[in-house]
């Protein structure tokens, strides 16, 4: 029989002792005498998704957030590869891997990529979302006759997969590990390729140093260096790009694809340049975030990116998102408002590594996009506006003092007192205005009122990040300054916290300093670019603001790298070094716009 509607509910969140099965008493199925809604074992509710008749009342009577009812999409006719549980998360289809190629799978945070690297890796044995018995491998492995698939499920289910995967969240990393990055890099070198594949990432400079001490470029490449050390027959790669600047993430890039010559390598990737640029094909994914998740069949890389773009998959006859995602082709020009203040020129010096910045002009709601390679001093300069650091020297006078400042943090760090809040309390602390009228609909937007209840340590870096950047919009203040907002968040976040930030800035005229390294979310973002330069780890220079053609230009130059726009969507593109598209645009000089 043919579902019509899965009923989740999260058992964490769910607690009838508050609620009084408040569900129960107000399902209209349960009224007739019918059991819709009843106890289940665990003495929580549990709903019959065949009588449930999808009128969402029990999702309102649930103040503690744990039920969605969600409708799936008729053109959805096979039954799930996986599902948890009763009323728990489902999962469609599996991507296929390809020889010789590397796997890209694209689509918003919590409609699956966790579970496919669980089923792929061996933690999780696909149930084909029958929950009462044991399913035979063959009768799992028969579902994909004739694709890849089947040659690595057989293999999976004689348990002869051996597996690398780099984790999403890096930060976490100092908490389970200690010790100096070289001695645990070591441990993990499988095939005695730790010399070359520190030479390959540009990493030697933290071999010395404590795993704990790392910044979070850092600790990407360390994680990276430690899977590509591993010798594995599936490599999985979760947010790779993610603290590294653009050329780190090329590079990094460029060493994952060297696997796919000798394994299955799949990647998650939100910074849709890179993804480009590393995947020979995608697979997108979507469905309901916490509910369930679909795997589309799979495209070239370039066709893939720019049907996820449209939101809608043709082939299919589905439409996953109500509006297509395009990109201006033409630059966007600056235009002046009101002076807000002059910022001052910076120096400081630390031992081994010194910074000098320019002072610029900062005007009513503008924003300036911070663009530079790693260690440069992009972070320095955001904690010397803010009043964190102290700097040595400042040329003019500055009224940043008497200034209420916003910040954004680059680490997604939480304090021990703090993991245990709830997302509720943590705002609350965070921000006076977060529960007002503006911080309702900010949370409606990035996604975090069925979260409240959650506790931070329990929230995933996409979730963490968009709390901190809701308590960063939220409070009152005259200035903001936020350090690589979109480091976990999916592409439709990126974008969303884009126009945000546009429409709180603009209303507000309240400007912005955004460091980041997405070239795309840049791009939507910013009015001008603030680019720093000089010698990673020994100096940084910091330009006055230039106007975003021109920044962009100059950044890239640098970089010798040069990106195009597609035709189609008008996304940046990562551009082969040496092809014809590269040369001509060297040629002219336009490293980021053609003509």
């Amino acid at each position: 029989m043919k579902r019509k509607r899965i009923a989740v509910i999260e058992r964490e969140l769910c607690n009838p002792k508050l609620t009084g099965y408040a569900c129960m008493k107000a399902c209209p199925v349960n009224r007739t005498g019918k059991d819709c809604i009843t106890v289940w074992m665990d003495k929580k509710p549990i709903i019959n998704e065949e009588l449930c008749i999808g009128c969402g009342i029990c999702q309102k009577k649930c103040f503690r957030n744990a039920i969605d009812i969600v409708n799936l999409p008729e053109q959805l006719q096979e039954e799930p590869i996986h599902r948890y549980g009763r009323n728990a998360f489902m999962l469609f289809r599996l991507p296929i891997p390809q020889k010789n190629a590397v796997i890209g799978l694209i689509g918003p945070n919590g409609v699956g990529k966790s579970t496919v690297l669980n089923i792929f890796s061996g933690k999780i044995k696909p149930n084909t979302g029958l929950l009462e018995s044991d399913v035979p491998w063959d009768e799992i492995i028969k579902r994909f006759r004739g694709t890849e698939l089947q040659e690595y499920l057989k293999r999976l289910s004689k348990k002869e997969i051996r597996v690398g995967y780099k984790p999403q969240h890096v930060d976490l990393i100092p908490k389970m590990y200690r010790g100096r990055a070289a001695d645990l890099l070591k441990k993990t070198d499988e095939n005695g390729m730790l010399e070359e594949t520190v030479k390959r990432l540009g990493i030697s400079g933290i071999l010395e140093k404590n795993v704990g001490s790392l910044s979070g470029g850092e600790l990407q490449l360390f994680a990276i260096a430690a899977v590509l050390l591993k010798d594995a027959d599936f490599y999985f790669f979760d947010e790779p790009s993610s603290y590294l600047d653009v050329y780190e993430r090329m590079l990094a890039a460029k060493e994952i694809r060297r696997l796919a010559e000798k394994a299955v390598v799949m990647v998650v990737e939100h910074d849709l340049a890179v993804a480009d640029y590393l995947a020979d094909y995608v697979h997108i994914l979507y469905g309901r975030p916490g509910a369930f998740g679909v795997v589309s069949r799979p495209y070239a890389v370039r066709v893939g990116i720019n049907t996820y773009l449209e939101g809608f998959i043709r082939e299919e006859n589905m439409r996953f998102r109500a509006e297509s995602i395009k990109f201006d082709i033409t630059p966007k020009r600056f235009e002046k408002t009101a002076l807000f203040l002059e910022f001052p020129g910076f120096e400081k010096k630390f031992e081994g590594f010194e910074l000098k910045t320019e002072g610029g002009e900062l005007y009513k709601g503008e924003i300036i996009g911070i663009l530079g390679p790693n260690a440069t001093g992009k972070t320095t300069f955001i904690k010397m506006l803010s009043g964190e650091l102290e700097p040595d020297k400042t040329t003019g006078d500055s009224i940043l003092g008497s200034l209420k400042l916003s910040c954004k943090p680059q680490r997604l760090l939480l304090k021990k007192e703090q993991e245990a809040m709830t997302l509720r309390e943590f705002l609350k602390t965070e921000s006076e205005k977060s529960f007002s009228k503006e911080g309702k609909s900010i949370m409606r937007i990035l996604g975090l009122e069925k979260l409240l209840e959650r506790t931070m340590g329990s929230l995933s870096g996409g979730e963490l990040q968009s709390a901190m950047i809701t308590a960063a919009l939220t409070k009152p203040c005259d200035l903001m300054l936020l350090d690589e907002p979109s480091a976990f968040l999916d592409v439709e976040q990126r974008l969303r916290v884009a126009r945000l930030l546009r429409t709180i800035t603009e209303s507000k005229e309240i400007p912005c300093f955004v460091v980041d390294h997405d070239l795309q979310f840049i791009d939507v973002l910013s009015d001008r670019i603030m680019l720093f330069e000089g010698e990673q780890g020994v100096r940084g220079f910091g330009n006055s603001p230039a106007h975003l053609k021109n920044g962009m230009n100059r950044f890239l130059k640098a970089l010798n790298m040069t990106f195009r726009r597609d035709p189609q969507t008008g996304r940046p593109r990562a551009n082969k070094p040496g092809s014809q598209k590269d040369s001509e645009q060297k040629e002219k000089g336009e490293y980021y716009y053609m003509g």
